[in-house]
C-alpha cells in the first residue's frame, strides 16, 4: 500500500533522497555479505519476562527464519497490504517478524507491551488488522489470550500467531509452524508475483497527542531508511557496530536506530527488556557496545555514581544518545571530560520531526545541552544530512506569522521527506496535522536562539500530554475514561516532575457530592473495567472542590500543574 502522493514520491527520487531499495533489500545484502556476523542478541533475563531462554542470531540464521516466518504467514493468508498488530518485548522474535513483513509488503503495526483491551481493541479497528503476533506471556500478563479474546470480536476475524507455552485454543504456535515451515520456493514465487516498492507502507506506529485515542503513522520504506543518517552521522557510527537498545521496538526512537540504521550499517543489536540498570550496565561491559541510549535522568544517575561505570570500554562507547526531557550541561560536559563520551541530544516524533544536537554541529556542552541545530534553513549547513534535506518554520500561534527574530516563542513545524503522510485512515487528523503550506505542526514550542541565530531551543510544548518515560500519555484519553467512574464529577490529568521518569501522571478530580474516592479505587476501576495500559494509570489523586478554568470555562491545566509540583516537591 502506497500513501505518499505521487508529487513527493517524484520529488525525492528526483532529489536522489528516496530510492527503490527496500529494508528488506537492505537486510539480504548484509546477510549475504556477513553470514556469521552476529545480527541480534537477546537480553540475558529474558526468562524472567517470557518463556523463551535468550538467543543469539547471526544474519545467516536470522534469514533462515525470516523466510521460514515469511512461508508461515503465506499459509495463514496474510500477505501484501495486510496488517499484522506486533506486541512483543525487546527481542530476536521482532527482527523475524519485522523482516518477514517487509519481505512480503505486509504492513506492521507495533504497540507497546503495555497495551491492553482498551488501546488494542481501537488499533485492531482502525488498522482492520488480520493477524496479530504476540508471546504467551510477557512478565505476568497473559497477551497471547488477551488477543484470543480480541479475535472473538474483531470483524473478519484475526488470526492470532504466537511464541510460548500453553496457548489458547485456535492459537498459531509459531515453535511449532516455524519449525514444521519448509520450501521457501512458495515464498519467492509470492514476492516475484508481488512486488514490494520502496514507498510501500512498511510500518503504522501508534502516538498519543491531544485526542482521545492513539493514532496511526503510516511510514514507508524510504521514509525509515531516510531517518537513519540522523542516527549513523549524528553519533558518527560505522560499519558492523554494536548497539545496545533499551527502547521500546514500537517507534521512531527504538526503530530509527535499532532497525534503519541496523540495515544501513550491517550492525548488532543487542536488546534490552524491560528496563533494569543492573542489567542494562552489565550488556554495556560484557557486549562490546559501540552506542546506546539512555534518558537523561539515567545518565544523571550514572554520573553522579563512577562505580557503576567501572568496567566498561569507552574507547568504544565514545557516544550515547538521549533527549525526550531537557539536558543538563553539568552531564554532558562530564561524559566528555570524564569519559570521553559525547552525548548527542535528539528531538523527534513519530511523524518524523527530528533535530540531532550532534557533537560536530553543536561542539559546546553547554549549547549542546540546550540547543538543537536550526535544520531546514538555508542560511546553514549542518553535518547531518536530514538536516539539510528537512524544512522548518517557527510560527507564533497567535498570529500565524513566521518568527525570524530570537527569544520569541512559537511552534515548530516541518516538512520533507522524514516527515509522513497523513494518519492511517484518519483523514480529518491529517488535515488538522499540517499547515496551508503543508507544514507539520508539531505542538512543540520552540524558540530562536545561539550568537548568529542558528539553533532552536525547546520550551514546551502545546499539546496537552504527559511524556512518562518516553512515553506520551493523552491528558485527554486518561480524562474521559476517569470520568466514567461513578464517585467522578469532573477531572483533569496533568503531569508531575519525577527524577527518573521526567514525568508521572497525576489526576485531579472533584466528585460527586463530595464522595471519597482513593487512588487505589480509581485505578482499580481503571484496570478492571477499562482495561488500559499500566503506564497510562494515575500515580497520584489531587482532591478539588472544582476545576479551576478561565472565563470562557476552559481548565487552567497551568494552575494544576503548579499546584501539584508544590505538593509534591513538599513531600520531598
Amino acid at each position: 500500500m502506497i500513501v505518499v502522493p505521487q508529487e513527493k514520491i517524484d520529488l525525492y527520487t528526483a532529489r536522489g533522497w528516496w530510492g527503490t531499495r527496500t529494508l528488506y533489500d537492505g537486510f539480504a545484502a548484509n546477510a549475504a555479505a556477513h553470514p556469521d556476523r552476529e545480527a541480534v542478541v537477546d537480553a540475558p533475563n529474558r526468562r524472567q519476562f517470557s518463556d523463551q531462554a535468550p538467543r543469539r542470531l547471526t544474519y545467516g540464521a536470522l534469514a533462515a527464519e525470516v523466510e521460514r516466518m515469511a512461508a508461515v504467514l503465506l499459509a495463514h493468508g496474510i500477505g501484501k497490504d495486510d496488517v499484522v498488530v506486533v506486541q512483543l518485548p525487546n527481542g530476536v522474535e521482532q527482527f523475524v517478524v519485522y523482516l518477514a513483513c517487509a519481505r512480503l509488503g505486509v504492513m506492521v503495526s507495533p504497540v507497546p507491551v503495555q497495551y491492553r483491551e482498551h488501546e488494542l481493541g481501537h488499533v485492531l479497528g482502525i488498522t482492520r488488522a488480520k493477524a496479530a503476533v504476540t508471546l504467551a506471556r510477557i512478565g505476568r500478563h497473559a497477551h497471547a489470550a488477551m488477543f484470543a479474546a480480541l479475535a472473538a470480536r474483531h470483524p473478519g476475524g484475526l488470526a492470532v500467531l504466537a511464541w510460548g507455552d500453553a496457548l489458547p485454543p485456535a492459537t498459531v504456535d509459531l515453535a511449532d509452524a516455524l519449525a514444521r515451515a519448509g520450501d521457501a520456493a512458495p515464498v519467492g514465487a509470492y514476492c516475484a508475483a508481488h512486488p514490494v516498492s520502496a514507498n510501500d507502507v512498511f510500518t503504522v506506529c501508534w502516538t498519543s497527542g491531544t485526542e482521545a485515542q492513539p493514532k496511526g503513522v503510516p511510514r514507508s520504506h524510504n521514509e525509515w531508511r531516510i531517518v537513519a543518517p540522523a542516527i549513523i552521522e549524528g553519533a558518527g557510527l560505522q560499519p558492523g557496530c554494536r548497539l545496545l537498545n533499551p527502547f521500546p521496538f514500537v517507534n521512531m526512537a527504538g526503530l530509527s536506530t535499532n532497525f534503519a540504521a541496523w540495515i544501513e550499517l550491517g550492525a548488532t543489536v543487542v536488546q534490552h527488556h524491560p528496563f533494569d540498570l543492573e542489567v542494562f550496565l552489565g550488556q554495556l561491559r560484557e557486549e562490546a557496545i559501540d552506542y546506546t541510549v539512555a534518558a537523561p535522568a539515567i545518565l544523571n544517575q550514572l554520573l553522579q555514581r563512577p562505580a557503576l561505570l567501572e568496567g566498561i570500554d569507552f574507547r568504544r562507547l565514545a557516544s550515547i544518545g538521549s533527549g525526550a526531557a531537557p539536558l543538563s550541561e553539568w552531564m554532558v560536559r562530564g561524559f566528555g571530560e570524564k569519559y570521553g563520551v559525547q552525548i548527542v541530544n535528539y528531538f523527534g516524533s513519530n511523524e518524523g520531526a527530528s533535530l540531532t544536537g550532534a557533537p560536530r554541529d553543536v561542539p559546546d556542552p553547554a549549547a549542546r545541552a540546550q540547543y538543537f541545530p536550526r535544520a531546514g534553513r538555508p542560511e546553514f549547513d549542518w553535518s547531518v544530512s536530514t538536516a539539510r534535506r528537512i524544512r522548518t518554520r517557527l510560527v507564533d500561534l497567535a498570529t500565524g506569522a513566521d518568527i525570524e527574530e530570537p527569544g520569541r516563542v512559537g511552534e515548530l513545524r516541518f516538512a520533507g521527506p522524514t516527515i509522513f503522510s497523513g494518519y492511517f485512515n484518519a483523514p480529518e487528523l491529517t488535515a488538522r496535522a499540517f499547515d496551508d503550506q503543508g507544514f507539520y505542526r508539531t505542538g512543540d514550542l520552540f524558540e530562536i536562539a545561539g550568537p548568529q541565530n542558528q539553533y532552536y531551543r525547546h520550551v514546551g510544548r502545546s499539546k496537552d500530554l504527559v511524556i512518562r518515560g518516553g512515553m506520551n500519555i493523552s491528558s485527554e484519553e486518561v480524562e474521559n475514561l476517569v470520568l466514567a467512574h461513578p464517585k467522578v464529577r469532573e477531572a483533569a490529568v496533568v503531569g508531575y516532575p519525577d527524577p527518573i521518569l521526567g514525568e508521572r501522571v497525576c489526576v485531579c478530580v472533584a466528585t460527586v457530592d463530595g464522595a471519597d474516592l482513593s487512588l487505589e479505587e480509581l485505578t482499580a476501576f481503571l484496570r478492571a473495567e477499562k482495561r488500559i495500559a499500566a503506564y497510562k494509570l494515575p500515580e497520584r489523586i489531587e482532591r478539588v472542590d472544582a476545576l479551576p478554568r478561565n472565563p470562557v470555562g476552559k481548565i487552567l491545566k497551568r494552575v494544576l500543574r503548579e499546584s501539584v509540583a508544590r505538593h509534591v516537591e513538599e513531600i520531598r
